[in-house]
């Protein structure tokens, strides 16, 4: 199987949307950086517990969150 294209940097084109939400929408910053706190820096469980709390299955503009885009975006944040 072929690897996937990346896109800006990131490993896919919903990585990097996910993560240009996460990192420039207040409100889900501060979930985000919440999230890794409870989760004492471990990015695989802040991801699930941002899933849980986020409320939304998708970035405003129609990316999906999902576990590893989510992972990927935090981490920038540490």
């Amino acid at each position: 199987m072929p690897a996937p294209k990346e896109y800006q940097g990131h490993r896919s084109r919903n990585a990097w949307n996910v993560a240009l939400w996460i990192g420039n929408d207040e409100s889900l910053y501060r979930l985000a950086l919440e999230c890794l706190k409870r989760a004492g820096g471990k990015r695989g469980i802040a991801a699930r517990y941002f899933l849980r709390e986020v409320g939304a299955e998708r970035t405003p503009d129609g990316a999906k969150f999902n576990h590893l885009a989510v992972s990927l975006a935090m981490d920038g944040l540490t």
